[in-house]
């Protein structure tokens, strides 16, 4: 079983970064500065933004489906995010060393299963649920935090 994981579409995302702080607060949002080299994990390059880099803390709806399952959280999106990652049968820099909370869902956006991975697991783990035929797409998220990762394809 092969997967693809991709950042989110920057063009989503890109006027974000001109609107004025009161601007991005009607829209649920923040501008910040990274304060390290890790902690502020990039949706759409899928890799963690670098000390001094700036970045939109923003609401984002990751499972827009009509079911009990539709789930939104906070996101960071880099300012010099201009084209999504891409990753087929590896996992993107952003899933090193975090805990992860795999969760599967069927082609109509309800949950099937979610697991557990440990750093050094993730890819086990997403191989495993999709062995089973039911699971359509995985969606991983930082167990600690419960924020979205990134969504998961078969490929």
């Amino acid at each position: 079983m092969t997967y693809r994981i991709e950042g989110l579409a920057p063009a989503a995302f890109e006027s974000l970064f001109s609107m004025t702080e009161g601007e991005l607060a009607a829209r649920n949002a923040v501008r910040v500065t990274a304060k390290s080299a890790r902690g502020y994990p990039c949706r759409v390059t899928l890799e963690d933004a670098g000390e001094g880099e700036s970045l939109i803390l923003l609401h984002h709806v990751s499972h827009d489906v009509a079911t009990p399952y539709r789930s939104a959280y906070a996101i960071y999106v880099r300012e010099s995010a201009t084209e999504a990652a891409s990753y087929t049968d590896e996992l993107p820099p952003v899933f090193e060393g975090r805990p992860l909370g795999p969760r599967a869902f069927d082609a109509e956006g309800m949950l099937r299963d979610a697991l557990l991975a440990l750093p050094g697991e993730a890819d086990a783990k997403i191989r495993a649920l999709f062995e089973r035929p039911e699971i359509a797409t995985i969606h991983a998220h930082n167990a600690a935090h419960g924020c979205f990762a990134a969504r998961i394809e078969r490929n």
